[in-house]
């Protein structure tokens, strides 16, 4: 409907401005400062950065309240990947927070998502530019995996500081004598994540198959 199509189209005018402004913001403190701006990247825009993944979440319910006609399980892995390692292991975590990793992810899911949601506000209104068509299916292929290379290696980097700390690591008391050492939880997720990967990088193919076909560019076209 009007109603449902104005809402997608302000969600990622929203979405877009948020990226944009992390974005440009990267950019400009990496010109004017260099290597020095990297180390203070999650202290810069990491608010705003939280925002609008937090925001990301209502594409689930778009999903599954059927006004948003994507696939929900890849959507589902792509956000709670995001959500876990921005909120669970970079914000949990001060000494995280300054390495060189957290700046290049950063760089990296903005990078796609500015494409995207600007892909996504001129659907919206029944404008297919081709050139950020072929931009918004292709870009994903090659920069998505190497998202999932920093998230791991993200990981990895926080995980002496887990162990450390002790952050979330949780021991009953008798009688249930149960503890969950959340390094271990850590470690198994990287294999989840490297699972997930391969599913999404499959549905990220047929994705790009299906709006870059012949005969989708020229329906487009006309």
């Amino acid at each position: 409907s009007f109603t449902m199509n104005t809402y997608l189209f302000v969600y990622d005018l929203m979405q877009f401005c948020g990226h944009s402004w992390i974005f440009t913001n990267m950019i400009i403190r990496f010109m004017s400062f260099g290597k020095d701006s990297l180390a203070d990247t999650f202290y810069s825009i990491g608010l705003v950065m939280r925002l609008c993944q937090l925001l990301s979440v209502l594409e689930i319910l778009h999903i599954l309240i059927g006004i948003d006609k994507s696939r929900l399980f890849p959507r589902f892995l792509q956000i709670t990947e995001r959500i876990i390692v921005l909120f669970v292991v970079i914000n949990s975590q001060e000494e995280v927070q300054g390495k060189y990793v957290v700046c290049v992810l950063f760089f990296l899911w903005n990078l796609l998502d500015v494409v995207r949601y600007t892909y996504n506000m001129l659907a919206r209104t029944g404008i297919y530019y081709l050139p950020l068509t072929w931009l918004n299916f292709s870009l994903c292929i090659p920069l998505y995996p190497l998202s999932v290379l920093a998230k791991a290696f993200a990981i990895c980097v926080s995980l002496p500081y887990f162990e450390s700390f002790g952050t979330y690591s949780i021991k009953l008391p008798l009688p249930f004598a149960f503890s969950i050492y959340f390094p271990y939880v850590l470690k198994m997720y990287l294999l989840v994540l490297f699972i997930g990967m391969c599913f999404i990088i499959q549905n990220l193919f047929s994705e790009r198959k299906a709006h870059l076909g012949t005969g989708n560019i020229k329906k487009k076209r006309s």
